[in-house]
């Protein structure tokens, strides 16, 4: 009796092969989809996160806010609060002093856009001298454009806020973000 050695042909070695490239081609396409997906989640989720600790910031100083007018490095009285549509300055209070130095617990801040960046700038002193610079602390990029509106007691938005004699009843940024289009937030103002 003679025995025939049995396997596979050629041609059912190809088909098997080109059934598991396909395979593996679907494998590697959806791993690809899903690392691309966690990558721009991941992204997102930091950017939401610095928003919200911008938000947070700018929240904090905000409701510290005090009537307390200061002198530029010029020795002119400045409003305690001065705000156009493009910046806001204003004194707050709550500057925490652990190491208990020789300075106010009252700190002049102001926040306004620089090259797609959102800047918040603080004086060591209130009444500045000449030589007065301020510190300037990077919140976000990636900011298209920024806008500031104040609302008055008789509940009608301006674009700025100088030496008025109406009362501050709000204040809202409006921000353009690169990715994420246009938000708004709302700060009340409580005198």
């Amino acid at each position: 009796m003679i025995k025939f050695m049995t396997g596979f042909t050629l041609l059912e070695l190809l088909v098997a092969l080109t059934v598991f490239a396909v395979i593996a081609v679907m494998a590697y396409s959806g791993l690809n989809t899903v690392l691309n997906a966690h990558f721009q989640i991941k992204q997102q989720a930091t950017q939401l996160a610095n928003l919200q600790r911008v938000f947070s910031r700018l929240s904090h100083d905000i409701e510290q806010y005090v009537q307390r007018p200061i002198r530029n490095q010029y020795g002119d009285v400045e409003p305690s609060i001065n705000g156009t549509i493009e910046q806001l300055e204003f004194t707050r209070s709550g500057w925490r002093n652990p190491a208990q130095q020789n300075r106010s617990f009252l700190q002049r801040v102001a926040y306004h856009l620089q090259d797609n960046k959102l800047i918040r700038s603080y004086w060591f002193v209130l009444d500045q001298a000449q030589d007065s610079k301020p510190i300037l602390m990077n919140l976000a990029d990636n900011i298209n454009d920024m806008q500031w509106h104040y609302l008055n007691d008789k509940l009608i938005w301006q674009t700025e806020w100088l030496n008025t004699s109406t009362r501050l009843k709000a204040i809202k940024i409006v921000l353009k973000i690169e990715g994420w289009g246009k938000i708004e937030r709302l700060f009340q103002i409580s005198e």
